[in-house]
């Protein structure tokens, strides 16, 4: 249904947002994401290579802010991300490292993520990285692991609203 008037348009862009967190939820989600996503950069400065990339810290925010959605829980994160990684390695098999290859993993990392039952919406820009960067698989694969043990590890110690909802 189309709003047609004034009020209606007005309480169609405004009135269905959810209410905000209360000031400890939202500065326990920050504090949260600041030590995850710090460890993983302190990880990766020990091990000299980045662990830390962007979809991560969208997969943190998931974790942390909202940590009862199906996205947020430990089997979506963790295999997500890693189902994901694999279609970007597949693709620049098929395809090489271009951004048409680049945006047909993503896409492709969607499908398959559906398929394995692990939707994680950060996780099919890692299919993308994967393409534009051209990490070495198994060094990639196993940080990334790593990287979204610890997110799901620090939500577990951080949370107290019971994550998470489900592990497997």
């Amino acid at each position: 249904m189309i709003p047609t008037d004034r009020n209606d348009v007005a309480q169609a862009l405004i009135g269905k947002a959810p209410a905000r967190p209360a000031a400890p939820a939202i500065a326990s989600a920050t504090a949260a994401g600041a030590v995850a996503l710090t460890l993983l950069v302190a990880i990766g400065h020990l091990l000299h290579r980045p662990v830390l990339v962007p979809p991560l810290a969208a997969s943190a925010a998931l974790v942390f802010a909202a940590p009862t959605l199906p996205l947020a829980q430990p089997r979506n994160v963790i295999g997500g991300q890693f189902v994901s990684a694999l279609v970007g390695f597949c693709a620049v098999a098929a395809g090489g490292r271009t951004l048409w290859t680049a945006a047909v993993a993503g896409a492709l990392a969607i499908g398959a993520m559906a398929l394995a039952r692990t939707p994680h919406s950060p996780a099919a820009a890692t299919a993308v990285i994967v393409v534009l960067t051209g990490p070495e698989p198994v060094t990639f694969l196993l940080l990334l692991v790593l990287a979204t043990s610890v997110i799901v590890a620090v939500g577990v110690i951080a949370t107290r609203r019971g994550y998470p909802s489900y592990w497997w």
